[in-house]
Formats: structure tokens, C-alpha cells, sequence
């Protein structure tokens, strides 16, 4: 392989590795189906993606993405996510890690007091990243998803710590939803063994259910994560702040060290079929490691013959470095190893 450069942000705490030129050619017309062509066994994307993941150059929780031309003029460019164990079909905190990205390398211009709309074309559908600026400096990004609404509820599942029940809910991927303390667990970093444990049980136990197939794409069907959650507060007075914490284990035991994008979506979007959340209420969602998101519904919807919710989710993203990775054509552990 040439050699291949990259940009690293991270937001909330987990990373973001942006390579903006991967030096392979794209196969497919949409996001959509370039994330197909990328999964295919030993794809060159795949073989690249392992060596920016994995270790020596990566580890097992590393995540990023793989910028490409936009579905149609309508977006300023799209992207491929993705992490050790594959090509995700959504991701929140990467989408707010771009639209600083993007801003802040002058790609997309914007004020240098004002807001900015980024719009990227992901495997999920089109979302907004609104690059918030203040003297020229980004200050904080929305992310706006996909329609994102709730799947089934109190769907019993059995768990090694129990028997448990979760609500399962689409954010741009699937994501199965469980209060901590129901499996005698709170969300604190000493607990993370097991909590990645539960995690993991309950996406496989899910996977392949029917509670976890898309109703409109099949590409997109599947448990991509499980959200263990805990309230912090109880709710306020009118309008309502929710307060809670979570940990998204997702893949197979890659823990999310923010809040989680696209998985505070599916919550919202729970919280709304519930009824707990209303249009002006606000979810403030920490993470395992103390970095928090802020969520709200812009709008509501229906998709698929469903009530849905357009949920906003905001954070902000920090640059960390740039690195220019190559191969030895000699080295024996290419494309890599890890070691969970």
C-alpha cells in the first residue's frame, strides 16, 4: 500500500480517524452501496481499514471513516465509518468530528460568527452536521440524524447477571436499550468488564430477531449496539431535563467513550414513543468516561408507517494530530492484530 495520511479528532472522548484519500477505488453509486462493495471478504477498503484499526496502528476501540464523493450534489461529500470489527451504518460522534473537519480546513465555508450546515451523505441516509462559530473558532456542532424512531419494547432477553427486558430502537443503526441497575449494574468505568459483557450477550441474543430487522432496508437490520443507561435526575419541572448516563458497547465489545450519536438518537427516540420526552424537552446524556451530549427533537415524522422523531444531537470535536501511515512489505503482521 502507498503511504496514506490521516486527520484524528475525537469527540466526547472517543476517536474519529478521517482519511481523506484512501487510495482505492470506490465501487458503487451511493454511500449506501460502497458500504456494500467495502464489506465484501478481504475488499481492499476492508484490508486498509484493518490496518488503520487495528494494532500496531490502531486498537481495538479505534474508529473512523473513509471520505468519499456525496450521493448527489445535494451534500458537500459522504463517508464510510468504520471500526474493528466492519463498516457501520450510522455514527453520530464521527458526524460532528466532521462537520469541525470540514469547517475548520476551510472545506465547507462558513462565518466566522454564525452556523453552517454540513450536510454528509452516510450509509443510513443524509444527515447535518451545523458548525457553530464564534471569532472563527468552531464551538460546537449539532447533529442532525435520520428519521429515528422506536422498534419494540420490553423485548425479554436472557442474560447471564438475568433475566431482563430491553426497548429496541433505530437511530440510523439498531440499538437495544437496557437500564443498568435492572442486571445490578451501574455505569462506572470499574464496572466495564462486566458491563461490556451484558452488552455483548444481549446484541447477539437480538441480532438476527425479528425485532432487530430494518423495515425498510435490510442492509440497515441488525443490533449494531446495546445502550446501558441509568437516570441520573429525576426529571424537572416543565420543560423536562432528563439526566442519565450510558456506556454503548457496539460491534462486538467496542466500547463508545462518548455518549454515543446515533445511539443518544435512539434513545430519544424511545423516550418520545413513551411519551417521557416531549418536543421541548431536553436529554442530557453523559458518558462513561464524564463527557456529555445534549439532545433534543427538532420535528416529528412518520417513516415506514411509524411515528419517528428527527433527533439533534450536540457535541463538539477536537483535533489531536495527523499521522502518515505506510507498510513495510516485509512485515509480518500486516494488516494487524488485536487483542479483544
Amino acid at each position: 500500500m502507498d503511504a496514506v495520511s490521516t486527520v484524528d479528532f475525537h469527540t466526547a472522548g472517543e476517536p474519529f480517524r478521517i482519511v481523506v484519500d484512501a487510495g482505492v477505488p470506490l465501487a458503487g453509486d451511493t454511500v449506501a452501496e460502497r458500504r456494500m462493495h467495502a464489506m465484501a471478504p478481504e475488499s481492499r477498503l476492508d484490508v486498509l481499514r484493518k490496518i488503520l484499526c487495528f494494532e500496531p496502528r490502531g486498537h481495538a476501540d479505534m474508529y473512523g471513516g473513509f471520505i468519499t464523493p456525496p450521493d448527489d450534489d445535494g451534500a458537500d461529500f459522504g463517508v464510510l465509518f468504520w471500526h474493528k470489527d466492519g463498516f457501520s451504518t450510522a455514527c453520530g460522534h464521527g458526524t460532528i468530528a466532521l462537520g469541525a473537519w470540514a469547517v475548520e480546513t476551510a472545506l465547507v465555508a462558513a462565518p466566522d460568527t454564525g452556523a453552517r450546515d454540513v450536510v454528509i451523505d452516510v450509509p443510513s441516509g443524509r444527515v447535518t452536521a451545523r458548525v457553530h462559530t464564534e471569532a472563527g473558532l468552531v464551538t460546537s456542532v449539532d447533529f442532525v440524524n435520520v428519521p429515528s424512531y422506536m422498534l419494540a419494547t420490553a423485548v425479554p432477553v436472557a442474560t447471564s447477571r438475568g433475566d431482563a427486558e430491553v426497548d429496541v430502537s433505530y437511530g440510523g443503526a439498531i440499538y437495544a436499550q437496557l437500564d443498568a441497575a435492572s442486571v445490578g449494574l451501574r455505569i462506572e468505568p470499574r464496572n466495564i468488564d462486566a458491563l461490556i459483557a451484558v452488552g455483548r450477550e444481549i446484541k447477539w441474543a437480538l441480532n438476527d430477531a425479528a425485532v432487530a430487522q430494518h423495515p425498510g432496508d435490510p442492509r440497515l437490520s441488525g443490533v449494531y449496539g446495546t445502550i446501558l443507561f441509568e437516570q441520573l435526575e429525576p426529571p424537572d419541572a416543565t420543560p423536562h431535563t432528563f439526566t442519565q448516563r450510558n456506556v454503548t458497547v457496539f460491534a462486538d465489545g467496542q466500547v463508545d467513550r462518548s455518549p454515543c450519536g446515533s445511539g443518544t438518537a435512539a434513545r430519544i427516540a424511545t423516550l418520545a414513543a413513551t411519551r417521557s420526552m416531549r418536543d421541548e424537552d431536553v436529554l442530557l446524556h453523559d458518558s462513561i468516561v464524564g463527557s456529555r451530549f445534549t439532545g433534543s427533537i427538532r420535528s416529528r415524522t412518520r417513516v415506514h408507517n411509524r411515528d419517528a422523531v428527527v433527533p439533534q444531537v450536540t457535541g463538539m470535536a477536537y483535533r489531536t494530530g495527523e499521522s502518515t501511515f505506510t507498510v513495510d512489505p516485509r512485515d509480518p503482521l500486516i494488516p494487524g492484530f488485536v487483542l479483544r
